[in-house]
């Protein structure tokens, strides 16, 4: 069983750097904005995702002035125009959060959505934040015997995302300290 789910989710992996490079070129150089500046980059994650605020605070490598969105009451943090967010959902057609990233837009804060985008709905995340980065998860990986499906690593695909993010951040950083 170990096989399959390690095939299916190194295949995943590959599918997110092979269609969803520019997608993360292009959001962490919107992220980076806020770390070359003032800003502070704002991290929301959607139940257990909630877990890549911690990794990207708490980690032996924090990402630089980090914090999460929503205070331990769930509140929205006081932002300023030169804060970034980074927004963390399973599917693309979660309410809570396209109704954060909608707050988001109206308040003019640049925002980077992580999503799989969910075929035949209407538009959801991606239609409301700057760039959105697919994860493509849209079901669980292993199929079984008796039909179902099982082995849905939402939590291991938002990590991937948020690494090739900060590995392209750190770059971005990097060539502009150089500067």
């Amino acid at each position: 069983m170990m096989k399959i789910f390690t095939t299916q989710l190194t295949g995943h992996f590959n599918r997110i750097l092979d269609q969803e490079e520019f997608s993360i070129e292009d959001s962490a150089r919107l992220l980076a904005q806020a770390l070359m500046g003032e800003g502070t980059l704002y991290i929301y994650g959607h139940n257990e995702l909630q877990a890549i605020v911690s990794e990207a605070k708490n980690s032996s490598e924090p990402l630089l002035r980090t914090e999460a969105l929503v205070d331990e009451y769930g509140k929205l943090k006081e932002l300023s125009q030169a804060d970034r967010v980074l927004l963390f959902s399973y599917h693309s057609t979660d309410s809570d959060t396209i109704a954060l990233a909608k707050q988001l837009a109206e308040m003019g804060i640049p925002t980077v959505g992580v999503s799989a985008i969910v075929k035949g709905e209407a538009a959801g995340l991606e239609a409301v934040t700057d760039f959105h980065i697919d994860t493509k998860l849209r079901q669980p990986l292993i199929p079984g015997d008796d039909g179902q499906r099982y082995g849905y690593p939402a939590l291991m695909t938002a990590l991937y995302v948020y690494y090739s993010l900060k590995f392209t951040i750190n770059e971005i950083l990097s060539e502009y300290n150089e500067e």
